[in-house]
C-alpha cells in the first residue's frame, strides 16, 4: 500500500525507446530515483548499462493528498500494486515520461509503468491466478530489443489466505522459469509473504533468487511493511514484515543483469505530515551487462 505525490505517469501507445537512448545521471539509487518533470531532456546523460527499477504497493485504496503522493520517484521501471481508477486517471493525466499498464480495470490492481526515454515495449499479458478470491494475477511485460522480462503481483493478502498464496507464489515461479532462457526476468511486487511460506515450498527454485538475500540481507531494507516506524495505518499490534520481495532469474546464455543496489524509499513525511504509503518501496539498481557473482552464496 503506498502513496504517491504526484506528476509522471501516462498511458498511450507504445513507443520506440532503448536503454542507450540519454537519461538523468544516476549515482546511487535513491538519487537515480528523484527528478522533476523534464526529466527526460536529452542534456543529462547517465549510465546506459544501468537499470533502475521501484516496486511499491502505493495505498490506492486511500485517497487523501493523492494529488502530492504521485510525482517524487522516476525509475525507468516501476511496479505498482493497489492501484484503482481514480490513482490511475492521475497517473495517466501526470505522469507523462511514462507508459503505463494496468493489470486489470476493477476493483484494485496492479500496474506496471515504463519510462519512455529507457525502455521500449514489445508486448503485455495477464497471467491469471485461478483461485483467487480478491482478483489478484500476474502482469507480465516483455520488451522490443532487449531480453528482459519484467513481472509484478499483489499476492493474496491476510494471514489466513496462506495455502492461496503460496499457489501464487507456485504460479509465479513457473512463469519465471518458463521465460526463454537467454532472457532476464525480475519480478518486483507484494507478496505478502511470510518467511516460513517460502520454506514450506523447500526454498527457491534453482536458478531464482531473492535479491534482497543475494546482497547480503542489509537489514535497512528488511522491513517493507513496517508498521511501528509508519503510522499510516492504526493497528492495534505492532507490525514489521517483509511482504515487498524481487526476485530475479538470470538469463541461462547471453548478457546477464545483476543486482547492485538497493533501498527502502517513501522514508520521508510529506507536507501532509503522512508518508507516502504504509509499505516502504523497495528501489533496485541493475548492472546491465556484467557477470554477477553467485547470487545464492554472494561468492
Amino acid at each position: 500500500i503506498a502513496r504517491w505525490p504526484c506528476s509522471q505517469f501516462y498511458q498511450g501507445s507504445p513507443v520506440s525507446l532503448s536503454l542507450d537512448q540519454s537519461s538523468q545521471q544516476k549515482t546511487s539509487p535513491d538519487q537515480s530515483s528523484l527528478s522533476s518533470p523534464d526529466e527526460d531532456k536529452p542534456k543529462n546523460k547517465g549510465d546506459p548499462n544501468k537499470l533502475s527499477l521501484l516496486t511499491w504497493n502505493i495505498d490506492g485504496l486511500d485517497m487523501d493528498d493523492i494529488k502530492e503522493r504521485c510525482s517524487k520517484y522516476h525509475p525507468d521501471i516501476v511496479l505498482l500494486q493497489e492501484v484503482i481508477s481514480p490513482t490511475y486517471q492521475v497517473l495517466q493525466q501526470v505522469l507523462k515520461p511514462y507508459h503505463v499498464l494496468p493489470g486489470n480495470d476493477k476493483s484494485y490492481f496492479t500496474a506496471i509503468l515504463l519510462r519512455k526515454s529507457r525502455v521500449q515495449l514489445l508486448g503485455s499479458s495477464i497471467v491469471n491466478y485461478p483461485n483467487t478470491k480478491m482478483r489478484r494475477n500476474l502482469l507480465v511485460v516483455s520488451f522490443l530489443g532487449q531480453p528482459l522480462c519484467v513481472m509484478t503481483s499483489h499476492m493474496e493478502s491476510m494471514k489466513k489466505s496462506t495455502s492461496e498464496r503460496q499457489n501464487q507464489l507456485r504460479v509465479l515461479w513457473r512463469t519465471m522459469s518458463e521465460q526463454p532462457q537467454d532472457h532476464n526476468v525480475i519480478f518486483g511486487g507484494d507478496t505478502n509473504l511470510r518467511d516460513w511460506e517460502v520454506n514450506n515450498l523447500g526454498g527457491l527454485p534453482e536458478g531464482i533468487c531473492d535479491i534482497w538475500e543475494s546482497l547480503g540481507q542489509p537489514q535497512d531494507c528488511r522491513y517493507t511493511w513496517d508498521c511501528i516506524t509508519n503510522d499510516n495505518k492504526e493497528l492495534p499490534f505492532p507490525a514489521r514484515l517483509r511482504f515487498d520481495r524481487l526476485f530475479l532469474r538470470q538469463a541461462g546464455e547471453g548478457s546477464k543483469v545483476s543486482p547492485d543496489g538497493l533501498t527502502l524509499v517513501g522514508l520521508e513525511r510529506l507536507e501532509c505530515d503522512r508518508f507516502i504509503s504504509d509499505h516502504w518501496g523497495l528501489l533496485c539498481t541493475f548492472g546491465k551487462y556484467i557477470l554477477s557473482l553467485d547470487l545464492k552464496t554472494g561468492t
